[in-house]
């Protein structure tokens, strides 16, 4: 049985996968998950690799959405991405991008969407 959070999760993940390939990304995977973390969505943009986290709050929040990828959930990211890498040799010597997708105020009529684009480093 799904959980609200873990469905309205799915649901933001969903709406960004579509928003990304409409401005031109090819989907790769969605969900990845790994001992390490998960990846929400990985893309190919051109040459690069894309890895995108999807994070979606109320209005009501303490952070925004996109405040909410802090130093441990992007070193979780980052060790989920040099799993994948390990796994799918084919996109190991790719550029490489960690991308945003931020969703505030998912409770009211429009909800704000925000793609950041290099929002951290491998670093």
């Amino acid at each position: 049985m799904t959980s609200g959070r873990a469905a309205s999760g799915q649901y933001w993940e969903e709406k960004a996968s579509k928003f990304l390939v409409a401005q031109g990304l090819k989907l790769v995977a969605r969900g990845y998950r790994c001992r390490l973390g998960e990846l929400d969505i990985i893309c190919s943009d051109g040459p690069a690799l894309v890895i995108c986290e999807v994070r979606a709050r109320s209005s009501t929040a303490f952070v925004s959405a996109s405040e909410s990828v802090d130093r441990h959930k992007r070193r979780r990211i980052v060790g989920a991405t040099r799993h994948f890498l390990m796994r799918h040799c084919e996109y190991a010597n790719r550029p490489l991008r960690f991308d945003v997708i931020a969703v505030d105020a998912i409770d009211a009529p429009k909800p704000r969407l925000q793609w950041i684009k290099n929002a951290f480093q491998l670093g």
